[in-house]
C-alpha cells in the first residue's frame, strides 16, 4: 500500500514541533503549517491563488471552508467542494473510532409536521431508554409545534445539547415522557440484519450505518453477517445505507469484497486519482472476492445521507451487477476523499483525492440517482417487511416489479431532513 507524498511527512514532521509562546506567532505558525499541506494535498490546488492569506482565518476549520471555493470541476458552474474540513485530533479521535457524546437519538421528519426517531444507538443514553425507530416526537423541552419551520431548534435541542426532555408517541401503549441526559457511548453501526423468504429463495438485509467506528469490531460483524448469509443459501441481498455518510475506505473495501459476484475476482474495484503534483501516487485497489455468495445484482436503500463511502460501494460494483438504488431521493454526491493531515493539536481534512470505477466513472457531485422512489419509512422499526424502503425491494424480487407508489416525499421535508442530516459526518478516510 502507498504511502502519502514524502513531502507532505516531512512538512507535518517540520510543522508539528511546539508552538511559539507567542499566541499570534502561534497562530500564524498553525495557518502557515495548514496551508502548505493544503497547496500539497487539495485536489484542486492549482486554483488556491498565489496571494490566498491563510492567516486571516481563526482557525483550520475555517481555513478548510475558505479554499472551498477553488474546487472548479468540469462540467459543473459552482464549486463542488462542501467537505474540506478541520477538527481537532481530541474530538477526531472520538469521531473516527465510533465514540458518540450526545443522547444517541437521531431524527428526521416524515411529513411537515411529523418528527419521528429515525435511529437510536443501543448503548447509548436514547438506546438505554428504550427508545426506538418510529416513535413521533410531540414534545422537546418547551417546543411543542414541531415542524419543518423548526428544524434548527430541533438540531440544537437533539444534537446540541446536554440534557432535554422528550415526549414521544409509541405505536402500541399510551405516550411517554423521556428526560435524557448526554453521555459516552460505543457507536454500533451494524443496526441489524435479518433474512427473508422471498417466493421459493431467501433474501439477505443488513442496517450499515457507518464506515466509521471500531474497525476490528466493524470487520468481525460484516464476516458474521455474510457467514449467516452463506450459510442460509441466500439468494438476493438488501444492503440499507440510507443514513450512512461514509467512513474508512478500507471498511468499504471490505464489504465490496463480499459483495461482488465471483466473476468479479481481481477486477478493478476503484482508481484514487490525486492532484497533477501527486498523480505518481494514483492507485489501483481491485477486488478480492470473499464469502460464497454469488450475486447478480444488489439492491441498495439510499437517501441524501448516503454519501462518500457507501457512494464509493455503489459506484465499485456497478460495473459487476444491476444495482438497484431505492429511497426517498438521490444519494448526497461525494465521489472524493481525504487522510487526516496532522497540524499541531489539529487534523486539517483538505479534499484529496477522486474515486473512480473500472469504467472510469465517478463524476457524481450531483449524487446518484434513484431506480425508484419512496418514502423513508420512518413510521416502521428496522427490518418491517412493511416498512416502504424495505417493502419496495421485497417486492421487485417476488414480482420482477416495483409497487405503484402513492405520496411522496415532499421537497421541504427533503430540505429540512438534509440540514437535521448535517450533523453527520460525511467522508471516504484513507489511512495510508
Amino acid at each position: 500500500m502507498k504511502t502519502i507524498p514524502l513531502f507532505a511527512i516531512l512538512t507535518i514532521a517540520l510543522f508539528s514541533c511546539k508552538k511559539n509562546n507567542n499566541d499570534n506567532a502561534g497562530n500564524h505558525r498553525l495557518a502557515d503549517s495548514s496551508m502548505v499541506l493544503t497547496r500539497g494535498m487539495y485536489l484542486w490546488n492549482k486554483y488556491i491563488p498565489a496571494n490566498f492569506n491563510a492567516r486571516q482565518y481563526g482557525d483550520p476549520n475555517e481555513l478548510m471552508e475558505a479554499i472551498r471555493e477553488y474546487s472548479k470541476e468540469p462540467g459543473f458552474s459552482s464549486p463542488v467542494d462542501r467537505w474540506s474540513f478541520a477538527m481537532l485530533k481530541s474530538e477526531w479521535d472520538d469521531l473516527s473510532s465510533g465514540i458518540g457524546g450526545d443522547f444517541g437519538l437521531n431524527v428526521f421528519f416524515l411529513s411537515t409536521d411529523d418528527l419521528r426517531v429515525s435511529y437510536v444507538e443501543k448503548q447509548s443514553p436514547a438506546g438505554k431508554a428504550g427508545i426506538q425507530r418510529s416513535w413521533r416526537i410531540h414534545k422537546i423541552n418547551n417546543l411543542s409545534n414541531i415542524t419543518t419551520a423548526s428544524a434548527n431548534a430541533v438540531v440544537q435541542a437533539v444534537y446540541q445539547s446536554n440534557s432535554g426532555t422528550f415526549t414521544f408517541s409509541r405505536p402500541t401503549g399510551a405516550d411517554t415522557t423521556i428526560t435524557l441526559k448526554a453521555a459516552s457511548y460505543q457507536e454500533r453501526p451494524l443496526l441489524l440484519d435479518s433474512i427473508y423468504t422471498t417466493n421459493s429463495t431467501k433474501t439477505g438485509y443488513f442496517v450499515f450505518n457507518s464506515f466509521l467506528g471500531d474497525t476490528n469490531q466493524i470487520k468481525n460483524e460484516i464476516a458474521r453477517v455474510f457467514n449467516r448469509f452463506d450459510n442460509e443459501n441466500v439468494q438476493d441481498v438488501i444492503v440499507d445505507l440510507r443514513y450512512n455518510g461514509g467512513g474508512y475506505v478500507l471498511l468499504q473495501t471490505l464489504l465490496a469484497n463480499y459483495l461482488v459476484p465471483v466473476a468479479g475476482n481481481n477486477g478493478v474495484m476503484l482508481t484514487e486519482q490525486f492532484n497533477d503534483d501527486n498523480a505518481q501516487f494514483d492507485e489501483t485497489i481491485r477486488f478480492t472476492k470473499k464469502g460464497t455468495l454469488n450475486l447478480n445484482r444488489l439492491f441498495v436503500i439510499v437517501s441524501q445521507q448516503t454519501a462518500s463511502a457507501s457512494e464509493l460501494l455503489i459506484n465499485s460494483l456497478k460495473p459487476y451487477m444491476n444495482v438497484q438504488l431505492i429511497g426517498p431521493s438521490r444519494t448526497h454526491g461525494k465521489p472524493v476523499g481525504f487522510f487526516p493531515l496532522p497540524v499541531y493539536d489539529w487534523y486539517i481534512f483538505p479534499v484529496s483525492f477522486r474515486t473512480v470505477n473500472k469504467n472510469g466513472e465517478g463524476s457524481y457531485f450531483n449524487g446518484m440517482s434513484l431506480n425508484h422512489q419512496v418514502m423513508d419509512g420512518l413510521d416502521k422499526p428496522w427490518g418491517d417487511a412493511q416498512e416502504n424502503c424495505l417493502a419496495s425491494a421485497l417486492q421487485f424480487i417476488k414480482t420482477g416489479a416495483y409497487a405503484r407508489v402513492g405520496a411522496r416525499i415532499s421537497g421541504a421535508v427533503i430540505e429540512e431532513n438534509t440540514r437535521l442530516g448535517a450533523t453527520k459526518f460525511k467522508g471516504a478516510i484513507e489511512m495510508k
